[in-house]
């Protein structure tokens, strides 16, 4: 629904039409239960559905994965595999690829892994969980079974137990020729707490690694769980 004016948007919330079921089917197993969706520039409607766990090999090919699919549901497919949780997604504003954040697992020390920044360059991409988590780090249940090289890499790492979440591209400051993105991060559990902040990611062109820094800060304010 395109809505002209004020008046006319009001009207369609308080007259909203029927639901209608577009996909159906998808997993609600507690912990990443939550499904981040959007549409992207080709107009393909993208979900999200995370892992059951803190590490745990998909059954069937069911989590860890972002689907895409026409709007009205037909043509599902796997866009992306071998994601532990990601709910913040966007496309780059030149070359409308998908990005997206993906929290690191829990409990391998308080400064691994890097939860991770990633992009997706082609269909049924795998980027290596349960078996290897940031770029290098072999899981020690299930990384005998598949080796780090076998999957995509993280882009960049935004790091460890932040809970990256929502993320969007800044398209307001491409004038100057940079592209940078907006990370949000819930922050980590005690004792030690990093995140509980907005943080900007600045691409950089040739080999120059991304940079990170600070762009809201000051959440963290006395017992925050």
């Amino acid at each position: 629904m395109r809505c002209v004016c004020q008046t006319e948007c009001n009207t369609a919330l308080d007259n909203p039409g029927a639901a209608v079921t577009v996909l159906s089917g998808l997993p609600d197993k507690a912990r990443h239960d939550a499904h981040a969706m959007g549409v992207g520039p080709d107009g393909m409607l993208y979900v999200s559905v995370g892992s059951p766990c803190n590490t745990c090999e998909a059954v069937n090919d069911e989590y860890g994965r972002i689907l895409r699919s026409k709007p009205d549901g037909s043509g599902k497919e796997v866009l992306a595999r071998g994601i532990r949780n990601t709910v913040g997604f966007d496309w780059h504003p030149r070359t409308r690829e998908l990005w997206f954040t993906e929290n690191g697992q829990d409990e391998l020390g308080p400064d691994r892994p890097n939860d991770e920044l990633n992009r997706v360059t082609k269909v049924g991409e795998h980027f290596g969980f349960p078996y290897c988590h940031d770029r290098d780090i072999a899981d020690p249940e299930f990384g005998k079974k598949r080796a780090c090289s076998e999957f995509t890499p993280p882009v960049f790492g935004l790091g460890a137990h932040t809970a990256a979440l929502g993320m969007r591209f800044d398209t307001t400051a491409q004038a100057s020729g940079a592209v940078s993105m907006l990370v949000a991060r819930h922050g980590s559990h005690p004792p030690t707490r990093v995140g509980y902040d907005v943080m900007r990611v600045t691409l950089a062109s040739g080999q120059t690694p991304p940079r990170m820094e600070p762009f809201l800060t000051g959440f963290l304010q006395g017992r925050s769980y």
